[in-house]
């Protein structure tokens, strides 16, 4: 029951009916507070709606608990990173990034998102850096890579 339940509320949010989903997500959350699925869908579905405050919990629930697919669980760093950096809890948001990227090395998304928070805190050049060394990662940036990832360590170097 908990599993059809469950594809039921994630097949809801997908086809953008995510106050329905939201209420089946709330029921089912209710029913079973430890479970880290639960709690990271309800988490998503509140993000998807615009209430990241009451994201939250959700989010930090599903990090403090077991049984996150890996996907799903740096899913959650992400959205609470992020959910914590639109709320203006920049501080909170920069230790969950690196709290996932801790656990997510490399992961582009998560620091690209830090990159943001780091905007956030004023720390422009630092950010700037972060976003440069996933730039440089990709293969858009080409025959430039070597250029671009040594300037990201050294932007204020001048000649």
């Amino acid at each position: 029951m908990r599993d059809d339940e469950l594809a039921e509320a994630v097949r809801l949010r997908e086809a953008g009916s995510r106050e329905e989903a939201r209420e089946l997500l709330l029921s089912l959350s209710a029913r079973h507070p430890d479970d880290a699925e639960i709690a990271y869908q309800t988490a998503w579905v509140h993000d998807a709606l615009g209430l990241e405050a009451e994201a939250v919990p959700f989010y930090e629930r599903a990090l403090d608990g077991t049984g996150l697919a890996a996907d799903d669980r740096l899913g959650a760093f992400t959205g609470l990173g992020s959910t914590f950096r639109v709320l203006g809890r920049y501080g909170e948001a920069l230790e969950v990034f690196r709290r996932g990227l801790a656990e997510y090395p490399g992961d582009q998304g998560l620091r690209t998102f830090m990159a943001m928070a780091l905007y956030n805190t004023g720390q422009a050049r630092e950010a700037v850096g972060t976003l440069l060394k996933v730039l440089a990662e990709t293969e858009e940036v080409g025959r430039y890579r070597r250029a671009v990832d040594y300037y990201a360590d050294h932007l204020d170097e001048t000649v």
